[in-house]
């Protein structure tokens, strides 16, 4: 029995998120359903992560068990062969008996594609964000700082209970402006229900001076979902990297 690691990529637009769900499109039920006519029998895959409904990937990692000997090369092949035009796979290996996507993973990086402009883009309606307003994107950077490191998160997880652990270290967080795009980054070993858009919802709030450019550290002593903004559109975030080893993600240059 083989176990192969796979990477693919996806735009979420018209699926019900990552994970299988009964009588509804799903990213991993389109993925099952192919690799099952590649491998010709039944396939289960088993990602890295959830995605809502909407999210995008530019990096998924999965596994799966098959003792079929295709190729991982024609594999790759195959599969975009069959595929719809918004999943693609992008690598494929061989990989340790034991190795899990999920948990084996060290950490994630999540980026918010934010399109700061007065008319909308008719090419990035479901790709990013679209937001009128004038953004502070070197205030908004220096506000995102205060959650680097290891926090509590109770404020920015949407279903967390007064017990549920949600103390994760954050590496890296970026808010940087190209153009009329605006892309925010944040990179950990972990991430909370509605994690990513809540923190970005806040800092569009920190934008709009619902809250003050120094709010971020009380708001995380909070430890009260009600402390903190609105939870961000689902289409502007993107699942942006995998990381399996923890040194490449405390070392990571892309924030």
């Amino acid at each position: 029995m083989r176990t192969l690691k796979m990477t693919v990529a996806y735009r979420g637009t018209r699926y019900h998120g990552f994970q299988r769900q009964p009588n509804a499109v799903t990213v991993q039920g389109e993925l099952e359903k192919q690799l099952s006519r590649v491998l010709n029998g039944d396939t289960t895959v088993y990602g890295c992560s959830r995605t809502d409904t909407g999210v995008h990937a530019n990096e998924f990692v999965l596994h799966l068990h098959t003792e079929r000997e295709i190729r991982c090369k024609n594999l790759v092949r195959a599969m975009n062969g069959y595929l719809p035009d918004d999943i693609s796979v992008l690598a494929c290996e061989d990989a340790p008996a034991d190795f899990h996507a999920r948990f084996d993973c060290k950490g994630k990086e999540y980026i918010y594609r934010i399109h700061c402009h007065e008319s909308k883009d008719p090419f990035r309606t479901d790709l990013a964000f679209h937001y009128r307003r004038p953004l502070d994107a070197a205030m908004l950077h220096q506000a995102a700082q205060a959650v680097v490191g290891r926090h509590d998160f109770h404020s920015f997880c949407a279903q967390a209970k007064p017990e549920t652990d949600c103390f994760r270290t954050i590496y890296g967080a970026s808010v940087e402006r190209d153009g009329t795009e605006v892309t925010v980054r944040i990179r950990g070993d972990g991430f909370l229900y509605n994690m990513v858009r809540i923190f970005v919802g806040t800092l569009l709030d920190i934008n709009e001076g619902v809250f003050e450019p120094d709010a971020l550290p009380r708001i995380l002593a909070a430890k009260d979902r009600l402390s903190a903004g609105r939870t961000a559109m689902a289409h502007g975030l993107y699942l942006n990297r995998v990381f399996y080893d923890l040194t490449e993600i405390q070392t990571y240059s892309g924030i």
